[in-house]
C-alpha cells in the first residue's frame, strides 16, 4: 500500500506504519497528508473535520500546512476541533488551542464558528459535558475526517495516560480528569471518540521516541499502554514515524 509516494506498512490488524524518512520529510509528508485528507473530504462532503493535537510535532506540521500549504486548502471549509485540552485559559501558552491559533491557523480565514475550543478553564467537568454536547450535534453519525494524535514517552495520547479513570470509558465521548503525572485537570476526547473517526494518524518523532514507539507497536504490556489500544481492524491507525523513532522496530 502506498499513499503520497510513501509505503505503509501493516503491523498488525490495527496498526500500520508509514516511515517517510529524516524528522523534515516527515513533517512535509505528514502536512501533506493532511492536505490530501482534507480535499477528499471536502470533494465528498462539503466540509473537513479534523481533530487537532497538541505537542511539539503537531505544531511543526501546523506551521508547515499554513505556510508552505496555505493555499492548497479551502479553508472556509475546515471544522477545527481538539483531541485534548488543558484547563487553562485561550491565551495561557499551555493551551493547545492557542498553539495552533499562534502558529497560523488564526490566519487561515476558518469561519469562528468552525473553531470548536474545549472550554474548561473554569469547570472542566462542564466543559467536557459542554464538548460532548457540541461533537455529538455536529457529527450526529458521522465521523471526525482525521483525528491526529501525538505519543508521549510514557505511551499516553491525549489525554489518556497510564492509570486514568478516563481509560475504561466505554459510551462518553469526553471526559475531565486529573493527570497526577502533570499535576493538571485535563478535558480528553476517549477512546469511543477517537475511534469515531474515518482516519487517526499518530505521530512520533526523534530518538526519544524510539522505545515507546516500539512498545506501543511491538509490545505486550499488562495493562496495555494507552497508545497501544489505537485502532481498529475497520479503521486501523496511521503511525506516523521519523527514522529516529523507528529506529528499534524490526
Amino acid at each position: 500500500m502506498r499513499l503520497l509516494g510513501a509505503k505503509i506498512l501493516p503491523i498488525s490488524e490495527r496498526s500500520l506504519l508509514c516511515i517517510p524518512g529524516n524528522k523534515e520529510a516527515t513533517i512535509q509528508f505528514a502536512a501533506q497528508h493532511w492536505v490530501s485528507a482534507a480535499n477528499a473530504a471536502i470533494l465528498a462532503r462539503g466540509q473537513f473535520r479534523v481533530a487537532l493535537s497538541g505537542g511539539s510535532t503537531p505544531q511543526a506540521i501546523y506551521q508547515k500546512l499554513t505556510s508552505s500549504y496555505a493555499d492548497q486548502v479551502d479553508w472556509e471549509r475546515v471544522h477545527l476541533f481538539w483531541s485534548d485540552e488543558r484547563a487553562v485559559p485561550p491565551e495561557h501558552p499551555d493551551s493547545n488551542y492557542h498553539m495552533a491559533m499562534e502558529v497560523g491557523f488564526a490566519n487561515m480565514g476558518i469561519p469562528p464558528s468552525q473553531i470548536h475550543r474545549m472550554v474548561g478553564e473554569k469547570d472542566p467537568q462542564a466543559g467536557a459535558q459542554a464538548y460532548e454536547q457540541l461533537l455529538r450535534q455536529e457529527l450526529g453519525e458521522e465521523k471526525f475526517d482525521l483525528m491526529m494524535l501525538g505519543l508521549g514517552e510514557d505511551g499516553h495520547t491525549a489525554s489518556l495516560f497510564p492509570g486514568s479513570t478516563a481509560l475504561q470509558e466505554e459510551s462518553s465521548w469526553v471526559k475531565a480528569c486529573y493527570v497526577e503525572q502533570k499535576k493538571s485537570d485535563r478535558i480528553t476526547l476517549t477512546f469511543p471518540a477517537l475511534h469515531q473517526s474515518e482516519t487517526m494518524t499518530i505521530y512520533a518523532l526523534g530518538p526519544s521516541k524510539a522505545e515507546i514507539l516500539r512498545r506501543a507497536l511491538l509490545g505486550s504490556d499488562t495493562p496495555p499502554l494507552p497508545s497501544q489500544r489505537l485502532g481498529t481492524p475497520s479503521c486501523p491507525a496511521l503511525w506516523m514515524a521519523d527514522e529516529a523513532a523507528a529506529s528499534r522496530l524490526t
